[in-house]
This record gives C-alpha cells, sequence and structure tokens, in this order.
C-alpha cells in the first residue's frame, strides 16, 4: 500500500501519542506497578476502535488491542515502565530531580510504547479502509526493567498466534537490532540466623549478614570458572539492619545470572545455588530462595530485520532545529564520550568507516542517519524479555533516536531529554518505521513465509521458559 497514507495517519495522531507519551513520562511507574500508565493506553485502545482485554494473563497491568480478523496476524510490543531513583526535570541539562530518590523514565519506555501504538493506529486505519487485511495486535507488556512481562506472557503461549511480532527501543542511533541477547535469571537469596550482642555474647548469634558475605566471595571464585559470555551481578535488599554491634539475624540478596542460553545460565544459577547453601552451612544459618524474573536469549530473523531496516530508510528522517540541536549539544555535555555509534558490537569494518565519515570522525549532537544493512550474529551481554518473545514468533526490533549521541543508559540525560520535541520526533518516525514493516509483512506472503522458514530453524530446539509454571510476577 502507498505508505504515505500510513505516515499521514501518524502525523494526524501525533498530537494524540505524545500527549500520552508525555503523560507515561509524568507517571513514571515502576515495573508492575504501571496502573496509570495501563488504563491510560486502555482508554485510547478503546476511543480507537480496538477490542481491548485487560488483565491479559491474570496481569494487572497487561493488556492486547486488536483489531480485524484473519491472518496474517502481526504483534507490535510495547513497554511503559520507569525506573527507580531518576527522577528528573524535562529539558534541563543539569541533574534536578522533581522528587528527590523518585522515579524516571530512563530507558524511555513512556515513548517506547506511544510509538508502538502510532503504528497499530496507522495499520487500523489501513484495515477499516479496505487497503489492508489480516489483524494487527498491539501488546502492553509491563515490567520489562523488573519483572519481565512478556516472559510470563510468553509462558502462556501468548505470541504463539502471531506470523510476526516487532518492536524498536529508544537510543540514540537509527540502526536495527542484530544479533543475540543473554538469557538472565534472577534470583532472591534470603539467610536468617540469630541475633545477639555483638560485644557481649557474640557466640550465641548467627550472622545473616556474615553469610551474605561469604556467599558474595564464594561467587567472586567463581567467575574464574564460569563460561565465556557469562556474567553475574549482585545487590544487598538487606544487609541485616545498621547497628554494628548487633550479630545481624537476617540478610538479603538478589542475584542476576546471565548467559548465552537459558540452558547456560541455569547451569550457571545451580553453583551459585550451592555456593549460597555452602555460605549458610559455614555460619550455621538457613537460606531460602526464590525466583523473580528470567528472560530468554534473543533470537534474530533476518528477513524481519530486513524489512524493518527497508522502513528505516524509507521513512523521512527527523529535522532537528537550531534550539534542538543546541539544547542536544549542552545535555551532551554533561556526559564524557569518546565512543563512536555503533562500535560496541558491530566489528564491520565498511560500518565503522560509513559512520566515520557522517560523523566527520567526531561526535555529532544528534546521530541523524541510518546505519547500514549488515546481517551480523553479535552477541549482547545485556537481557531483554523481547528474547521471549523471539522464540515463539519471528520477531526483530530497531533503535531510534530520541536522545543525544553517546547519552548513557538509564541515565537523568534520558529522563530530561523524553518529553522534548527531539523525542516526540524520535517517536513519530519509529512508528512510521514499524507501520511500514506491518504492511509489508500484510501485503508480501513472501516475507512471512521466509521469516517463518528461518524461525523453525533457529528455534528448533524449542522454547525453554526461564521461569517456574508456578511464578507469579510481582513488584520488587
Amino acid at each position: 500500500m502507498d505508505k504515505q497514507k500510513l505516515y499521514a495517519i501518524i502525523e494526524e495522531k501525533a498530537p494524540l501519542l505524545t500527549r500520552l507519551s508525555d503523560k507515561i513520562w509524568e507517571y513514571a511507574e515502576l515495573s508492575m506497578l504501571e496502573y496509570k500508565s495501563a488504563a491510560a493506553y486502555v482508554q485510547v485502545l478503546r476511543e480507537e476502535g480496538f477490542q481491548v482485554t485487560e488483565n491479559l494473563c491474570n496481569i494487572p497491568t497487561a493488556f492486547s488491542g486488536s483489531f480485524g480478523s484473519g491472518k496474517p496476524v502481526i504483534g507490535i510490543l510495547g513497554e511503559y515502565d520507569a525506573l527507580s531513583g531518576l527522577s528528573q526535570e524535562a529539558g534541563a541539562t543539569e541533574k534536578k530531580p522533581l522528587t528527590e530518590g523518585g522515579c524516571g523514565q530512563g530507558c524511555g519506555h513512556n515513548l517506547l510504547g506511544a510509538g508502538a501504538l502510532g503504528a497499530a493506529i496507522a495499520i487500523k486505519e489501513a484495515i477499516k479502509s479496505g487497503q489492508l487485511s489480516g489483524t494487527v495486535i498491539f501488546y502492553g507488556c509491563p515490567g520489562e526493567e523488573g519483572c519481565a512481562g512478556k516472559t510470563f506472557m510468553a509462558r502462556e503461549g501468548v505470541f504463539k498466534a502471531l506470523d510476526a511480532a516487532i518492536t524498536w527501543h529508544p537510543g540514540d542511533t537509527n540502526e536495527i537490532m542484530y544479533g543475540s541477547n543473554a538469557a538472565c535469571i534472577q534470583m532472591e537469596y534470603a539467610f536468617s540466623g540469630t541475633a545477639a550482642h555483638a560485644a557481649g555474647n557474640p557466640w550465641s548469634g548467627r550472622s545473616a549478614l556474615d553469610a551474605a558475605e561469604l556467599m558474595n566471595v564464594g561467587v567472586q571464585f567463581l567467575r574464574e570458572h564460569m563460561p565465556v559470555n557469562s556474567s553475574i551481578h549482585y545487590s544487598f535488599s538487606d544487609a541485616g539492619g545498621i547497628s554494628p554491634n548487633v550479630v545481624q539475624p537476617t540478610a538479603k540478596l538478589i542475584y542476576m545470572v546471565r548467559s548465552t542460553t537459558v540452558r547456560n545460565a541455569k547451569a550457571l544459577l545451580a553453583r551459585v545455588d550451592n555456593i549460597a547453601k555452602g555460605a549458610a552451612l559455614m555460619t550455621d544459618t538457613a537460606v531460602t530462595s526464590r525466583q523473580i524474573d528470567g528472560t530468554a536469549s534473543t533470537l534474530s530473523n533476518q528477513t524481519i530485520e530486513k524489512v524493518l531496516h527497508d522502513n528505516l530508510c524509507a521513512a523521512p528522517l527527523p529535522r532537528y532545529t537550531e534550539e534542538e540541536i543546541a539544547y542536544a549539544t549542552r545535555l551532551r555535555a554533561t556526559y564524557e564520550t569518546t565512543e563512536l555509534p555503533g562500535t560496541r558490537t558491530n566489528e564491520d569494518f565498511s560500518v565503522k568507516k560509513f559512520v566515520l565519515e557522517q560523523t566527520k570522525n567526531g561526535l555529532l549532537p544528534m546521530n541523524n542517519f541510518i546505519f547500514p544493512h549488515t546481517p551480523c550474529n553479535p552477541f549482547s551481554p545485556g537481557s531483554t524479555d523481547v528474547g521471549d518473545v523471539s522464540w515463539l514468533t519471528p520477531t526483530a526490533q530497531f533503535t531510534a533516536v530520541t536522545w543525544p549521541s553517546g547519552c548513557p543508559g538509564h541515565s537523568w540525560q534520558n529522563v530530561s531529554c523524553g518529553k522534548t520535541s527531539i523525542a516526540h520526533k524520535g517517536l513519530l518516525f519509529a512508528a512510521r518505521v514499524l507501520a511500514g514493516a506491518a504492511a509489508d509483512l500484510m501485503t508480501q506472503p513472501r516475507l512471512l513465509r521466509e521469516a517463518r522458514e528461518e524461525f523453525e530453524i533457529s528455534a528448533a530446539e524449542g522454547y525453554d521458559c526461564p521461569i517456574g509454571p508456578d511464578l507469579i510476577p510481582m513488584p520488587q
């Protein structure tokens, strides 16, 4: 179909989409607590004529909105959760929390969800007018940052009926997200001991804090013996209290165990479990563990990646005003970066040469260009619950520029920029790309056939869900 018509629909809906994005930015709700955000999306979906399902998979802040009938069925994934400790005044070029210790959209999920919804609305209008046939489903996916909402949805088979799933992520480059991400399992370890006076009768105490610290030491020694592309991180959620003259009776740790596949992550986790048991044995304390969440590795689908790339090139790039460039330059001055875009995971010399030509050997305030299409399979040590979707249906994603070049991930700078005209232009650009890609998939059966053939090969082992059948998603 004529994609200019899709772009026109998105332009017409721009005020609605940017208002929604700004509203989600203001709510800044943490994982699995996105009640206002979910309600705002549901209201828009109903007003736009989608058939809405709330409380999807018994998750209060998960939902879907579908329109159309029959095949193909294209899913568009949206997110909207925020991060703790990143409250920030919009448009500021210095750290200025709106609420001390409050939350903020440090990963741009307010933009992600609104852009994805914009694409779903454009496809809906095209189906309604008879220009496209099939079904489009917008998925409201909660808790990407802390509870892996898509994993719980994937466990229930939500995405199996899709012919393809597409999404995007805010960033500082316009490029396809190639390759795979690490699988990750997040666990809590709770040690319990016996309180006692640390000077008067310490022999009567059993220190849970000692056990937790010994566990950490054991894991440090494990690091030498972990497989390549594996990593482990931890934090204390309870150190037993602030009184040094008390033998601490409780301590809690949260561990994230990552590896190339769910199977490898589970194997590494078993060793971490044994270290926890050993620490408890050494200190005569008790330890219990519970899983918080998990994500699978990401399966690349080069067929759909190519479709997304073609639409990155087809959609008109945002144009920035002098005021926007000046703001981006001032904001970028608040963090140090000498790394050119795309150099972290892309070793292709031709790509590096292209980037050098675009940036004229220096950093631009905004990376307003499209990375070339370079089918490859790099490994990213990070994790995403989009990976779980990719094991159930052909899936691909891309990044679109919504903040200045080199902007740190999960930063107050991202929050500051997330409610500006720069961010709005990025989300509308992403909506055009997603809408164009969805239209291609719905009108060219060959693409879906090739994507499915590629998927059947890469997913031949079957989906190894990283969470148990009885695990319930809960706010941390």
